[in-house]
């Protein structure tokens, strides 16, 4: 799914993120962009939405990563959720062992991860998102 979207609510959102989300594979990495309050949240309630495993979402600004169970076409998937708002630097994502997570047969969505240009070559997915309106939001997928 690629294109651009106007969403007029956080159900909407999350709609699009259930479509955007069945066409993912494992070894997919999602950049999630945004401001604060553009819905990054809502997308990934979505996304986690299409696997099962909604019930799990947790934030991981202060974790920095959640590690959720679920399934892929009947089959047991993970999802790694990364949060990058908080890091300084690379440094700090070579320290956790971030590169590392990345590599292997799960689907990882990081927001926040054009913080970071070294990532760049990593991501197979962007999503964009703005803030188009009080309750309205603009997604952009590529």
């Amino acid at each position: 799914m690629r294109g651009e979207f106007l969403s007029k609510s956080a159900e909407e959102t999350r709609e699009y993120a259930r479509r955007f989300a069945s066409g993912l594979k494992p070894g997919d990495t999602v950049c999630l962009t945004g401001p604060l309050g553009a819905g990054k949240t809502e997308f990934i309630r979505g996304i986690t939405e299409a696997f099962g495993c909604e019930e799990q979402l947790s934030s991981p600004t202060f974790s920095l990563m959640n590690i959720y169970e679920g399934a892929l076409r009947g089959q047991p998937f993970e999802l790694h959720h990364f949060d990058l708002y908080r890091l300084e630097s690379e440094k700090e994502l070579d320290s956790a062992g971030f590169d590392d997570y990345l590599s292997g047969p799960f689907l990882s969505v990081v927001e926040w991860g054009e913080r970071f240009a070294s990532l760049d070559r990593r991501y197979t997915k962007r999503v964009q998102l703005f803030i188009a309106g009080e309750s309205q939001r603009k997604i952009v997928i590529t």
